[in-house]
């Protein structure tokens, strides 16, 4: 055995007995190991530690939107720890990395959003959102205005706050006691959002909240009057309207902010993800002008909310840095125009393969549903896109299945900065696995002969 493979069992080892992982089948990872181990990233591309090359087709985890390898944001990140690697943000401190990326997130966000509430991450973010959102209507004489009301298929992290708003049920049943006064409605009717205000009672509804198109659910893109149509809801009740753009914010949809597309601002604004494209942890929670001043004239003595990292000052220097590229290299418009390239090219293999239902996506952030019949669009008894996404994987692209609340899906969201001819290598590999797949699937359909 070489050096090289003696280090790679070494870390195979290690990884079964002492790394438990996020969002992983346990079973899986103690039998054969972790699936990569990854050692380098550039661009779109990631390299494993046994040399192999994979097209990043997920941005790791909806978030690398500049792409891998950025040594800009590593000088970023070193000249900030080099002068203030970390300061406290209590009792009013602050820090001068913090204060710009506040003040830049305030003039490129949509409506009159102007101040922000920073974390580490989505779910503190949309935790923190919940809590604000309770607050306020604790500083406004309406103590019982506290339920949440959120969308099936929806995710919004796995915090408890997080995990109780999420309408993916899965999740919210692998714990046995979930936080209360959370509500779901049918993801795209506002109907039964009008029906569920109306029978709960007004006066007991804080917030709604909604991914502009909701992501780790299976790529969901709303109708198009929809969100004017949510917004109109939320004034007329007066409940605050939350959007969680954790993964569609910074440029993922082809514009800055998901919601953009829509013409529609919300009250308070979830981020994280792409504001450092995945180089440091940072969330955070914008909210708008006429609630802050709200805050600030109702509230007496100290906001009893934070975290230990908000505001941190390295995290905020390279988010700082980060929407510089992002602007700089126009890596918003190449999402918008890779993103009709990446759809053409699904409805391409559409019509190539047996297997293929609806595609759907806005921007960078793409889907599509596997079927066993195109025109009743039954699916498999088995889900195929979890096979997909496998033989992809030895095909030399990453990409992501959901079969949540009896969905098939295979999603994508690359880097922005991927290139017309990278898109043409994601859908051939893409193809060639749906191919192997779909092969498979339907010789077990045969009868016997």
């Amino acid at each position: 055995m070489t050096q090289s493979e003696k280090l790679v069992e070494e870390l195979r080892d290690l990884d079964k007995k002492h790394f438990f992982h996020p969002t992983s089948p346990i079973q899986q990872q103690q039998d054969q190991g972790p699936a990569f181990v990854f050692t380098e990233g550039k661009g779109i591309y990631l390299h494993d530690i046994t040399g192999k090359k994979v097209i990043d087709g997920m941005s790791s985890l909806w978030n690398v939107n500049i792409g891998h390898g950025h040594e800009e944001l590593g000088k970023a990140a070193m000249e900030q720890m080099n002068k203030l690697a970390f300061s406290s943000s209590f009792a009013t401190f602050s820090n001068e990395p913090a204060i710009r990326l506040a003040a830049k997130l305030a003039q490129i966000s949509p409506g009159d959003l102007s101040a922000t509430f920073f974390t580490s991450g989505g779910s503190e973010a949309n935790d923190t959102a919940y809590k604000l959102a309770r607050h306020y209507w604790l500083l406004k004489g309406q103590p019982v205005r506290k339920k949440i009301i959120s969308r099936t298929k929806s995710y919004h992290g796995v915090s408890m706050g997080a995990t109780s708003a999420t309408g993916l049920k899965a999740f919210r049943d692998f714990t046995t006691s979930l936080a209360p006064d959370f509500l779901y409605v049918d993801h795209f009717s506002t109907e039964s959002l009008r029906s569920l205000i109306e029978a709960e009672g007004p006066e007991t509804i804080a917030a709604f909240i909604a991914e502009p198109v909701q992501g780790a659910g299976g790529v969901h893109v709303a109708p198009e009057h929809y969100f004017s149509e949510v917004r109109q809801i939320c004034d007329d009740y007066g409940i605050l309207f939350i959007t969680d753009e954790v993964i569609t914010g910074f440029g993922r949809t082809g514009k800055y902010f998901g919601m953009e597309h829509y013409g529609v601002a919300p009250d308070m604004m979830c981020f994280a993800k792409g504001v450092t494209s995945g180089y440091a942890q940072l969330g955070g929670v914008m909210i708008s002008n006429k609630l802050h001043q709200e805050f600030i004239d109702l509230s007496v003595g100290t906001l009893l909310h934070g975290y230990t990292y908000s505001g941190h000052p390295m995290a905020c220097a390279v988010a700082l840095k980060n929407l510089e590229i992002i602007e700089k290299e126009n890596f918003i418009e190449n999402a918008e125009q890779r993103g009709k390239e990446l759809k053409e090219g699904l409805e391409w293999i559409q019509n190539e393969r047996n297997i293929i239902g609806k595609v759907k996506g806005l921007g960078l952030m793409c889907g599509i549903e596997i079927v066993k019949d195109k025109q009743t669009n039954e699916g498999f008894e088995t889900p195929l896109s979890p096979s997909i996404v496998a033989e992809a994987a030895k095909q030399g692209l990453i990409c992501r299945s959901v079969v949540l609340d009896g969905q098939d899906i295979v999603v994508f969201s690359p880097p922005l900065s991927i290139t017309k001819e990278e898109i043409t290598d994601l859908i051939r590999m893409l193809n060639e696995a749906i191919r192997i797949v779909e092969t498979a699937a339907f010789q077990k359909l045969l009868p016997n002969t």
